[in-house]
């Protein structure tokens, strides 16, 4: 069955959207890795950093459900963004605020303009181990401080580091920042994408945190990444973060039909 799909990209990470609220039941089947990955493929299929549905929620403006490229679920802090655009654009919510459900809890958001703002998880931990400094920001993060991001590797050191034992079973992400003038520079290895990717709104969170719990800076942080710059805020307690938020653009990129064939 044809699958109508948007296209829709945050800083450079690019996602397929799917409206779930008047599609049939039979139109797209989520629970299928298989599909997802075809989907996601940059090479035989569309190719993105993520596959989204936005169904009908009790609780909320709308439901997202989050798909890497390898058909696991997480929360996507980019993602999240374009999804809340998609949701105004398509008319599912027709307001400025609103809240939606994912995968690791109830979000609020709000459009600014030609940005979009959402709030993340509150942070109540920042460990050091013997790679770097884990933090969870709705999806698990290592992140490494770099005198300059020039010189590394992301892939390489980041697929190594990313199935490091001490991650296991589920791994992390891997991010690597650089302390300029403004703010920050970061460069980030996506578990389930398997790669570096352009941007990463919960590795930028992730890094914008470990810096102000470093540096003591004020509560809002700039960062910029391959795709383009994104604004962190939050409220400090030591080394506890509340009302944490995420903002920056989210751009509709195209539309299609996605019709299955066989190979």
């Amino acid at each position: 069955m044809p699958i109508d799909f948007f296209k829709y990209q945050g800083t450079g990470n690019d996602f397929i959207l799917i409206n779930g609220f008047q599609m049939p039941a039979d139109a797209f089947n989520r629970t299928d890795p298989k599909l997802i990955q075809k989907m996601c493929d940059r090479k035989f299929g569309i190719g993105a950093d993520g596959l989204m549905v936005l169904e009908k929620s009790d609780k909320a403006d709308f439901t997202l459900w989050f798909y890497n490229p390898d058909g696991s679920q997480s929360f996507c802090g980019n993602g999240s963004r374009c999804a809340v655009r998609f949701a105004t654009d398509q008319g599912m919510v027709t307001k400025n605020e609103m809240t939606f459900e994912a995968f690791d809890g109830l979000h609020d958001a709000r459009v600014e303009g030609n940005e979009i703002s959402i709030s993340m998880r509150n942070v109540n931990e920042i460990k050091r181990d013997k790679n770097g400094v884990f933090i969870n920001t709705g999806s698990p993060h290592l992140v490494l401080e770099k005198n300059s991001l020039n010189d590394i590797n992301v892939i390489d050191v980041g697929r190594k580091l990313r199935y490091d034992e001490l991650y296991a079973p589920v791994g992390t992400n891997v991010n690597f920042f650089e302390v300029v003038p403004g703010g920050i520079k970061i460069r980030t290895y996506e578990k389930g994408v398997e790669d570096e990717t352009l941007s990463c709104g919960t590795g930028v969170t992730a890094c914008a945190l470990v810096f102000a719990a470093s540096y003591a800076t004020e509560p809002r942080v700039m960062v910029e990444t391959r795709g383009g710059k994104l604004e962190v805020s939050f409220e400090q307690h030591f080394s506890v973060f509340e009302k944490v938020r995420l903002k920056g653009p989210a751009e509709y990129v195209f539309k299609g039909v996605y019709v299955e064939r066989e190979r």
